[in-house]
């Protein structure tokens, strides 16, 4: 029986993607900050589906959570899906580690995170990085949000002055860049994981503008908006199509042995596509991975020989 664990499967396009997943009779552990929506969302999947769904609290901003909740994980998986994330408006806040929020819960955590579960991963097993078409600068998405700067790994755990559009779209650079640099590893060692970074595109129904006012959360989700968007060339997609993109990424036998590569939810077309050019810099992947190994203290123990 496949087993898949999801980051942020309980809400958004996590949750869609973890209803197609039970569909196929894939068990699940739901990983988040969210106990009681995660059980609810397991309890659904159970009575659905008669697949294993279990829940594993972790918060991605805290690495002493992240490693509380890998240690937790008992059994073999298939695959790893690196979902939840979040784009914090308003001031400024570091997490208990000292470290910017934005990259704290999309970069840093899901790094250690997928260090630690790698020996759990099966022999082909396959992890996705969910991203953001908002992490290319060159792109109408990365325009409109805040152009992605510089993917350095301890300037952007400190920043405090960039704003939040640009801490998000520099956090998904860094996403990318972590999906191309596993692989390069991975590859090095003879390894048949997968490593795959995936935009789901712009879907303002799921939780990321939580952090604006309620206005501007209703003109964003109207139908004008998503017009206006389309019109002007954001990548934009709906929760369900999405969510089914991810898990097919996750665990459709197309995608069997597919690694090294950017996929794009849009329109009701998942692809594979360009990412920003600054993404292919395997020097600054390299610096942006190792920094990062640093940041999270990663010991010489906690470290898998195929990422090395």
């Amino acid at each position: 029986m496949t087993t898949i664990l999801i980051t942020g499967g309980h809400s958004g396009i996590g949750l869609a993607a973890v209803r197609a997943l039970a569909a196929e009779k894939v068990d699940l552990v739901l990983a988040g900050r969210s106990p009681d929506r995660m059980r609810a969302v397991a309890d659904e999947l159970r009575a659905g589906h008669g697949v294993s769904a279990t829940t594993l609290a972790v918060d991605t901003s805290s690495l002493a959570s992240v490693r509380s909740a890998a240690g937790q994980v008992d059994r073999k998986l298939d695959a790893v899906l690196l979902n939840a994330g979040g784009r914090f408006d308003g001031d400024v806040t570091f997490s208990a580690d000292g470290y910017e929020t934005t990259f704290a819960t999309n970069c840093l955590g899901h790094f250690l995170l997928v260090e630690l579960l790698l020996p759990r991963l099966s022999d082909h097993g396959r992890v996705v990085w969910t991203a953001s078409g908002t992490h290319d600068p060159d792109s109408m998405d990365g325009r409109l949000v805040g152009k992605a700067v510089e993917p350095d790994a301890v300037a952007l755990s400190r920043a405090a002055t960039l704003s939040a559009g640009k801490r998000y779209s520099t956090s998904k650079l860094c996403t990318v860049m972590y999906a191309y640099e596993m692989d390069r590893r991975l590859r090095r060692h003879g390894s048949k994981v997968s490593s795959i970074a995936y935009d789901p595109g712009s879907v303002p129904e799921t939780g990321l503008l939580r952090g604006l006012p309620g206005p501007a959360r209703r003109l964003a989700t109207s139908a004008a908006m998503k017009w206006v968007s389309r019109r002007i060339g954001v990548t934009t997609s709906d929760t369900a199509f999405s969510g089914a993109s991810l898990a097919a990424l996750a665990a459709g036998p197309d995608y069997a042995g597919v690694t090294g590569k950017y996929f794009q939810a849009q329109e009701n077309n998942l692809s594979a596509v360009r990412s920003a050019r600054v993404s292919y810099d395997e020097q600054r992947a390299a610096k942006l991975w190792d920094d990062s190994k640093r940041l999270v203290h990663l010991r010489p123990d906690e470290e898998p020989a195929q990422l090395r």
